[in-house]
């Protein structure tokens, strides 16, 4: 569970309307009206990417009058489903799926399985991303595809996955066989 107890507010008079906010908000919070910065309270989850990037100092965080509380039951889902997707997604239920947040892999498979179809919306049902937002993007990502979810480009800022022991081609493998890279994988996979 995750409480948010911020919200991001935009000092319309100091907004020059550049737009950069909208790119780096993880749930599409911000938008543009009348080339002025707006958010959407009931999407922000107060992770700074906007106040970082914002040339004018217009955006600041201040305090929700009652925290934003996010959080999925993954007991509430089928067991198997989700060590399968995880699997799937070569990810360890128990391993984090943000950091910043404290959150583990089963809730954002959770999420997944209860029919989050986009990074946005497993942040907006855990919480994920109201930190850094690097490492729990590629987490959300990986479970998406591995549950068979096409995610499409947007206008916000995605990379794709990062690399796993899974996704080392067999000619890297033979070509550095002291790295031990396929034997690896069985120490990662007891689950």
């Amino acid at each position: 569970m995750v409480k948010i107890k911020y919200v991001a507010r935009v000092d319309r008079e100091e907004c020059i309307g550049c737009g950069r906010c909208v790119i780096v908000c993880p749930t599409g919070a911000i938008f543009m009206r009348e080339k002025k910065a707006q958010v959407n309270e009931d999407k922000c989850l107060a992770c700074q990417n906007c106040a970082g990037i914002c040339s004018t100092y217009a955006i600041s965080k201040v305090s929700r009058p009652k925290p934003l509380v996010l959080g999925v039951n993954y007991e509430e889902v089928d067991q198997k489903q989700l060590r399968e997707l995880c699997e799937k997604a070569h990810l360890h239920p128990m391993q984090w799926h943000c950091l910043c947040t404290a959150v583990r892999v089963r809730e954002g498979a959770a999420a997944v399985l209860k029919g989050a179809k986009t990074p946005e919306e497993i942040s907006l049902m855990t919480g994920v991303a109201s930190g850094c937002t690097a490492y729990c993007r590629m987490v959300s990502l990986r479970l998406l595809k591995a549950h068979g979810v096409e995610v499409k480009e947007t206008k916000y800022r995605l990379y794709n996955t990062t690399q796993t022991l899974w996704d080392v081609p067999e000619e890297m493998k033979k070509k550095y066989p002291g790295y031990f890279l396929e034997e690896d994988k069985h120490v990662f996979r007891k689950f």
